[in-house]
This record gives C-alpha cells, sequence and structure tokens, in this order.
C-alpha cells in the first residue's frame, strides 16, 4: 500500500496526529479492496461487457432474451442451434405424467418407421430416428429405466411412473435415438411418413434398407 500523502482526504479529516494516520491508512486500504471485484461482482461486470460489445445488436438481443424468456446463455445457444441446424426445427415432447423431458431437432416432415419386431409390435414402437446431438434430455434421467433382451442392442427406455417409451435407442442405429412422434407436443410437425419396416426378419431387413441405418450420423 502506498503511504498517505498530506493531501489525502482521509489524512485531511482525521487531523495529523498517530490516530488520524492510522484512520487515513485504514480508510486507503478500504479504498483498494473496494476497488478488488469480488468473484459475483466480477460476473456482472462481465455480463455488462458483454451486452456493451453487441453495439447496435444490444436492443435487438435484449428484445429477443426477453421475448424467449431466455438467460444470456440459453438465447445464444438458440440461435447456434438454429443456425447449425438449418432446416430443421426444434421439437419438444415428453412422458404421459411429465417426468421425462426432452427437446430434439428434426424435420418437421417427419418419417415415421413402423417396426413388425417382437417387442415393437407388441407396444406400437413407431418412431423416427435422429443423431444423439440432436436430442437433449431437459428432465427425468432418474424417472428412466430401460428394458433389453436377445441382443441386448436396444435400449428400451421407459418412465418409471406412467410407462411411457417416448423415445429409446434402436438396434438399427445404436449411436442415435428413435423419437415416438406420438409424444411431440403440438405446434412443430407439419407432415408424417409412415415406413413399415420388416422387423421379424430384422437381419434381412436391415441388409435389403439403403438408408435407414445412416440416419443417427451426423
Amino acid at each position: 500500500m502506498a503511504p498517505a500523502r498530506q493531501g489525502d482526504p482521509g489524512l485531511r479529516k482525521a487531523g495529523g496526529s498517530t490516530q488520524g494516520f492510522q484512520e487515513a491508512s485504514r480508510q486507503v486500504q478500504t479504498g483498494l479492496e473496494c476497488r478488488e471485484p469480488r468473484p459475483e461482482a466480477r460476473s456482472r461486470r462481465a455480463c455488462r461487457l458483454e451486452r456493451r460489445s453487441l453495439g447496435e445488436q444490444r436492443e435487438r438481443w435484449e428484445t429477443f432474451q426477453k421475448r424467449q424468456r431466455l438467460s444470456f446463455e440459453g438465447a445464444a445457444k438458440l440461435l447456434l442451434d438454429t443456425y447449425e441446424y438449418q432446416g430443421l426445427v426444434k421439437h419438444t415432447g415428453g412422458c404421459h405424467c411429465g417426468a421425462v423431458r426432452f427437446e430434439v431437432w428434426a424435420s418437421a416432415d417427419l418419417h415415421i418407421f413402423d417396426c413388425n419386431c417382437s417387442i415393437c409390435k407388441k407396444k406400437q414402437n413407431k418412431h423416427f430416428i435422429v443423431p444423439a446431438s440432436r436430442f437433449k434430455l431437459l428432465k427425468g434421467a432418474d424417472s428412466i429405466t430401460t428394458y433389453t433382451f436377445n441382443t441386448h442392442k436396444a435400449q428400451h427406455t421407459f418412465c418409471k411412473r406412467c410407462g411411457v417409451q417416448s423415445f429409446y435407442s434402436p438396434r438399427s442405429n445404436p449411436g442415435g435415438f428413435g423419437i415416438a412422434p406420438h409424444c411431440l407436443d403440438e405446434g412443430t410437425v407439419r407432415s408424417v411418413v409412415v415406413e413399415e419396416f420388416n422387423g421379424s426378419d430384422w437381419e434381412k431387413a436391415m441388409k435389403e434398407h439403403k438408408t435407414i441405418k445412416n440416419m443417427s450420423k451426423e
């Protein structure tokens, strides 16, 4: 700490005594400490700087954040996703009781597979396939349980509470997700095309199908 000088306000206020000098020193030190921002203050300051650095776009950005009810990071993610997944829309959905919720980027025109393998036939497992990077579980990781059988490659996930399977990891695309279109929220699906898939003769069907195995790839 630099020594207090005769012209320092604290020294003038307290007088020239030893006590006054000590008081002045304390005030100078306090001033230095106040100028060192706390972590939370630095965070707020960084946020203000980020907003100022937006320049002429600041007002548009803040209006966008308010309209979407998103944080700075959330708004940035939405814009980046929209740019990266051009031509796609963000669908949201979940199980019946609401414990499991997800979002997925996919076309508004869905290509649905209607599989007739032993389990898909019993649970009417119609689904469309997306890469894992386009799927995000919003909540409910602790509410999900998984059933597997035979090769155990397909991960049949469903809600522990209501029993609804809103998505799963298909055997045909273990690196992606099969999404149940009937579990999506309304308003984002424009059209649906259903293709029957002969899962009862799975190996042959996979060999003959030209595109299904690549649907989870970027």
